[in-house]
């Protein structure tokens, strides 16, 4: 039996994880929630409460949070999903996780709102670990593009 999962072990340098594509039909809901013109939370919290596990749609309700707080939130819970999720599809604690992969975005977003809201909150060292975190995922961070949504 083969195994599909994209992971890179190149002698060249660190492997890189390529997470798999969220299914479009969510996709496709997440992109609606987030057009609302009323109510954008709670469409963004319909689309995680039908998928828990999509990093993307947790970095969605962070980038839409009331407070700083609650965007910690959570991007923490989709951290920790995306971290669940690259485990699941070979990775093994190290190695790269790049931006350029759009399916990857989910995760480093989370990640990236992470660092920005612990900053926010104080909790400098988490922040620092958050960001060398992310430089350590993908070389190049930040993505010229990191405004475009996960």
């Amino acid at each position: 039996m083969s195994d599909s999962r994209p992971v890179n072990l190149s002698t060249s340098g660190p492997p890189e994880t390529v997470l798999p594509e969220e299914p479009a039909e969510l996709r496709h809901a997440l992109e609606q929630a987030r057009q609302a013109d009323s109510n954008r939370l709670a469409a963004i919290g319909a689309v995680v409460s039908g998928a828990p596990r999509s990093s993307a749609a947790w970095a969605a309700m962070g980038d839409d949070a009331t407070s700083t707080i609650e965007a910690y939130a959570y991007y923490r819970v989709g951290y920790h999903r995306g971290l669940d999720t690259l485990r699941a599809n070979g990775w093994r604690g190290s190695g790269y996780v790049r931006w350029v992969h759009p399916s990857n975005r989910g995760f480093l977003a989370s990640l990236h709102g992470l660092a920005r809201c612990a900053a926010a909150i104080g909790e400098l060292d988490e922040a620092e670990r958050c960001e060398l975190f992310l430089r350590q995922c993908d070389p190049s961070w930040p993505p010229a593009d990191l405004t475009a949504t996960a």
